[in-house]
């Protein structure tokens, strides 16, 4: 009773001196281990934070929001079938907004209208210096309401705006940055060239909640009113609608908007929608499809470092109860039964990889406030039950892989354990 009542405590020493004993082998027998670790770990800490982040970059445009396209909208490129759709128009707004009881409002996009051979250049000029990044759009005038953006500096277009069609813009800082680097308080009057003509600055956008390397889509917009921009590029006929559902009538909302736009464009019973529908969860659950493919990968390399590191425990146990054949012989002639002997050798192995387990948590910590401090748009965040559960893999390895080394050290007969030399 005696001897099972203090063989952990023995068996932890003679673990942590069997690893002293033998460094570099028991470095090489857990490197598996905390090279898997690492791996998953790490990505899964960065594949987390992308999502905490994208997550509240969606949700900060609006949950109640529903983006409506004539082309799939979100993650990748639209399939060359959606390509012959018909775009929808300023009238499906109008209709929308007049027919679906769940809708509360509805902002119109002509997206991009610099882009994509349109004729209209939207490279920016003042006194010399140029910003070639513009995404230019054309926006009615509730589309700062809807999306819950912000002004900074100056004022959004206004009705009026749209109406008159004037030259007036909204920019982002990046154009602030690179056109005005010495005066950025006071941009709001100024006048830019752009298409061959001139235009005012009315205003400039609040920055919101940088991207994933420090920049939001939204510090590169020029904005301008949605009529002025259908004026300036006639041939970009495409048009997003961002759709506002009442408080809490968002599905009813969905549904509304799909009745309405396939009647009126023709779309017959049974045929799928010639049009797009998303909100805020559809866009979150695109891109947890695209972070579960790069998780699943991860986790395959780190199954099989960890696979790795527990062939080389059991190995390294194996080579253990041959070296002490003899000991093994001299505790059973004093008593120690079977199960004390397979108690001593699985607790070896545990203690071996849950070392293993400790560095690989380290590291991972360690590379994750790296990754933190030397990219902040890049976050790492690491869960407590990640921890604990990579914790808990590590000394399963050793429980699982002890196995086969532990029965083989119970079975040996003491007799011939005694004469082995």
């Amino acid at each position: 009773m005696a001897l099972n009542t203090s063989l952990p405590k023995e068996v932890l020493i003679m673990a942590i001196d069997s690893i002293r004993e033998h460094k570099f082998r028991s470095f090489l027998t857990i490197l598996g281990i905390v090279i898997g670790l690492i791996t998953g770990i790490v990505v899964f800490s960065i594949l987390n934070g992308m999502r905490q982040s994208i997550v509240s970059i969606i949700e900060e445009y609006g949950t109640n929001n529903i983006y409506v396209f004539h082309l799939s909208t979100g993650f990748g490129p639209p399939n060359r079938d959606e390509r012959n759709r018909k775009p929808l128009t300023s009238d499906d707004a109008d209709a929308v907004l007049a027919q679906g009881p769940s809708v509360r409002d509805v902002a119109q996009v002509a997206v991009n209208i610099g882009s994509w051979g349109s004729g209209f250049d939207d490279n920016m000029v003042y006194e010399g210096k140029n910003y070639r990044w513009a995404l230019t759009d054309g926006v009615t005038a509730n589309y700062a309401e809807v999306t819950n953006l912000s002004v900074r500096q100056g004022r959004w277009l206004s009705e009026a705006d749209d109406q008159q069609r004037r030259k007036v813009i909204v920019i982002g800082v990046n154009a602030v940055d690179a056109l005005f680097p010495d005066e950025k308080d006071d941009v709001v009057g100024k006048f830019v060239r752009m298409n061959g003509t001139n235009w005012e600055i009315i205003g400039v956008i609040e920055k919101r909640k940088a991207g994933f390397f420090g920049e939001n889509e939204e510090d590169r917009k020029v904005f301008m009113p949605f009529r002025t921009a259908r004026k300036e590029a006639p041939t970009r006929d495409a048009v997003l609608h961002i759709v506002q559902a009442k408080e809490g009538q968002l599905k009813d909302a969905v549904q509304d908007i799909e009745n309405i736009l396939r009647q009126r464009r023709g779309v017959k019973f049974g045929d799928p929608d010639d049009f797009d529908v998303k909100t805020a969860d559809n866009f979150i659950a695109q891109f947890d499809g695209i972070l579960g493919g790069v998780g699943a990968a991860a986790i395959a390399i780190s199954l099989l470092g960890l696979l790795v590191g527990g062939v080389g425990v059991m190995n390294i146990m194996l080579v253990s109860v041959t070296e002490r054949t003899k000991e093994i012989g001299i505790r059973k002639a004093i008593g120690a039964t079977k199960g004390a002997i397979v108690l001593q050798f699985l607790l070896e192995a545990m203690a071996l990889t849950s070392f293993g387990g400790v560095i690989g948590i380290s590291i991972s910590l360690l590379i994750s406030k790296l990754l933190m401090l030397l990219m902040p748009s890049l976050p790492a965040i690491i869960e407590y039950w990640a921890i604990g559960l990579a914790f808990t893999i590590s000394v399963l390895i050793g429980l699982v892989f002890g196995v086969f080394p532990a029965l083989r050290a119970a079975r040996l007969d003491p007799i011939e354990c005694l004469r082995y030399e």
